[in-house]
C-alpha cells in the first residue's frame, strides 16, 4: 500500500450507513469486501474530490472503485455511497466508474457494481449528466465482452436506474428500489401518491423482468454474485470454468413427471434428475413463470437451461416467456455457455390478449436467439412439443446439435384431440357418440403422427432415450462438443 492510500478500515468507518430494520447494511467498502476474496480488494482514486462542492467535497466523491478477486479470478468493481449526497453522481464520481470499466476492458475481467444513487448531482448540472453518458457508452461497449453485474443496494433513480439496466444481470436487495422518477416527481406530475417500494421496489421489478434476483441484504447479494460468476468465464472467448462433477439429487427424472400430458408438475424437480446436485441457479424466478431460465452444471460443465414450466399455464409459450427465454439465450451465447432446452409445452398461447401483447414479435425473437446461437445446443423433449413451439424450442432445424426425446413424448402440430377436431370434424358431427369417436380417432392420429418413434424416423429427433439415461447422454454430448468451433452465422 502506498503512503497516500486510505486503509480499507478507514473507508469502512467513513462510509458506514444506517441499516434498515431486519437487514445487514454494509458500507461501500464492506460490500466490495463481502464480494471479493479476503484481502484482495485494492481501491483506486480514493483521494479524488469534486471540483465544485467546496467544503462539502469528500475524498472519493461518493464512490469506491477497486480491483479484486472472486474465486481466485480477478474482477473490477465499484460501490456507490448512498450516505453521501444520496449517492448522486458528479463528474469525478463518474470518472471513477469509467476507470473501473476501462480496467475491466483492458484486463478482460468481469465488472460488478453496487448501485445506490439518486441520479445526476444537481450541483454539477450538465457535467453530471455527461458523466452518465460516458458510463452508458462504456457499459454498452463492454456488452458481450465481459460479464457485467449490478447489485442495486439502495434507492436509485434516473441514471442510477438506467446504469444497472444496461448491464447483463441485476440483483436487488429486498429494501432497494429503482425508478426513473421518484415518488416526489410522480406526485407533482400526476398527483399520484405512492411510496418508493410500491413504485420501484424489488418486489415490483422481480415480477416485471427488470431484476433477475432479489436477496435479503448486501451480504447475501454479494454471495449470490459470487455464485453467478462461478458459472461464467472472465471474458467472451475464454472457456467456461469447469467444477467438480456431482451426482444428481434425483436418480430418475421421470419419477416426478406425470404420464398424463395435461397434468401439471414443477419442471425444476425433473431437472434435479439431470443436473449436478445443488447447481441449479434460476434467474427471473417470479417473472414469466411459465418459462424457467437457469444456470446449472452437468458433469461439472456449466450450461444455460431454458425450460417450459408445466406448473404455470401448462408450460405454454407466451410473449413474456418468449422474451425471457430469448434474453437468456443471447446472454449464454455471448459468453460461451452451452444451451439446454428442456421441452414440455402445448405450444404458443392463443387469443387476442397475446396477439395484442406482441407474441409474434417475442416468439420470433426466441427463434432468432436459438437459430443464431453458436454455442453447443442440446434439446430434451420430456412429454410433448406441439406447434410453433416444436420449432421454437431449439429444434433440430434451428441448429440444435442434439435432440433427444423420452419414449412417450409426443411431437407434432398439435395434440391429437385438437387435431382430429379439425381434420375429422365431419365424422365427429355425424357420430352417434362423438366423444368416443374423438378418442378413437385421436389415438389413431397420435400413433401415426405424434410419437417419438415417428419423429425419430423422420429425423426430427436424433435419438429416443430412457429418462434415467438423459443425464449421461447430455454429459457425453457436452464433452464431445467442448472443443467445437462455432458454426458460421445463419
Amino acid at each position: 500500500m502506498s503512503a497516500t492510500a486510505i486503509p480499507n478500515r478507514e473507508l469502512r468507518e467513513r462510509t458506514r450507513a444506517p441499516a434498515p430494520s431486519g437487514a445487514e447494511r454494509l458500507s461501500p467498502i464492506e460490500r466490495l469486501e463481502a464480494l471479493c476474496d479476503p484481502g484482495s480488494v485494492q481501491p483506486i482514486r480514493t483521494r479524488v474530490t469534486s471540483r465544485v462542492l467546496g467544503d462539502r467535497a469528500r475524498d472519493g466523491d461518493g464512490v469506491i472503485g477497486a480491483t479484486g478477486a472472486v474465486g481466485g479470478r480477478p474482477i473490477a468493481c465499484y460501490a456507490q455511497d448512498g450516505s453521501y449526497l444520496g449517492g448522486s453522481l458528479g463528474e469525478r464520481h463518474a470518472e471513477t466508474i469509467v476507470r473501473v470499466l476501462q480496467t475491466a476492458e483492458r484486463a478482460r475481467v468481469p465488472v460488478v457494481g453496487f448501485v445506490e444513487s439518486g441520479g445526476a448531482r444537481m450541483q454539477e448540472g450538465t457535467a453530471a449528466l455527461a458523466g452518465y453518458g460516458r458510463i452508458f457508452r462504456h457499459t454498452v461497449r463492454l456488452t458481450g465482452v465481459v460479464p457485467q453485474i449490478s447489485v442495486v443496494s439502495g434507492a436509485s433513480a434516473g441514471g442510477g436506474a438506467y446504469s444497472p439496466a444496461l448491464t447483463d444481470l441485476i440483483v436487488m436487495t429486498a429494501d432497494a428500489a429503482m425508478f426513473l422518477t421518484g415518488p416526489g416527481v410522480v406526485r407533482e406530475a400526476l398527483g399520484e401518491e405512492i411510496d418508493a417500494q410500491s413504485l420501484g421496489g424489488a418486489r415490483v421489478h422481480e415480477h416485471n423482468g427488470v431484476c433477475h434476483l432479489v436477496e435479503r441484504d448486501d451480504r447475501s447479494a454479494a454471495a449470490r454474485v459470487r455464485d453467478i460468476l462461478s458459472y461464467l468465464p472472465s471474458y467472451a472467448g475464454e472457456r467456461v470454468p469447469r467444477a467438480e462433477s456431482l451426482p444428481p439429487e434425483l436418480e430418475d427424472p421421470a419419477a416426478v413427471v406425470p404420464f398424463e400430458a395435461r397434468r401439471a408438475y414443477d419442471i425444476r424437480e425433473a431437472l434435479r434428475g439431470i443436473v449436478d446436485a445443488g447447481s441449479l441457479l434460476e434467474l427471473w424466478p417470479r417473472w414469466a413463470r411459465n418459462a424457467v431460465t437457469a444456470f446449472a452444471r452437468i458433469d461439472g460443465r456449466p450450461v444455460g437451461i431454458v425450460a417450459n414450466q408445466p406448473h404455470y399455464l401448462g408450460g405454454v409459450l407466451d410473449a413474456a416467456g418468449s422474451e425471457k427465454a430469448a434474453r437468456f439465450v443471447g446472454f449464454c451465447d455471448s459468453f460461451g455457455l452451452p444451451l439446454l432446452a428442456v421441452v414440455d409445452t402445448p405450444g404458443f398461447m392463443p387469443g387476442s390478449k397475446q396477439e395484442q401483447a406482441g407474441v409474434i414479435r417475442y416468439g420470433a425473437s426466441l427463434v432468432r436467439a436459438f437459430a443464431s446461437a453458436r454455442v453447443p445446443k442440446l434439446t430434451v423433449v420430456l412429454r410433448k412439443s406441439y406447434g410453433g413451439a416444436f420449432i421454437t424450442m431449439n429444434s433440430r432445424d434451428l441448429g440444435a446439435d442434439l435432440v433427444i426425446a423420452w419414449p412417450d413424448a409426443e411431437l407434432g402440430i398439435m395434440s391429437a384431440r385438437a387435431a382430429v377436431g379439425i381434420v375429422n370434424r365431419r365424422e365427429l358431427s355425424a357420430a352417434d357418440d362423438p366423444e368416443a369417436e374423438r378418442g378413437r380417432l385421436a389415438d389413431a392420429y397420435a400413433e401415426e403422427h405424434l410419437t417419438a418413434e415417428a419423429a425419430a424416423a423422420g429425423g426430427f429427433v436424433d435419438e429416443i432415450v430412457e429418462p434415467r439415461a438423459t443425464r449421461a447422454r447430455l454429459a457425453w454430448a457436452l464433452s464431445t462438443l467442448a472443443g467445437a468451433r462455432p458454426p458460421a452465422r445463419p
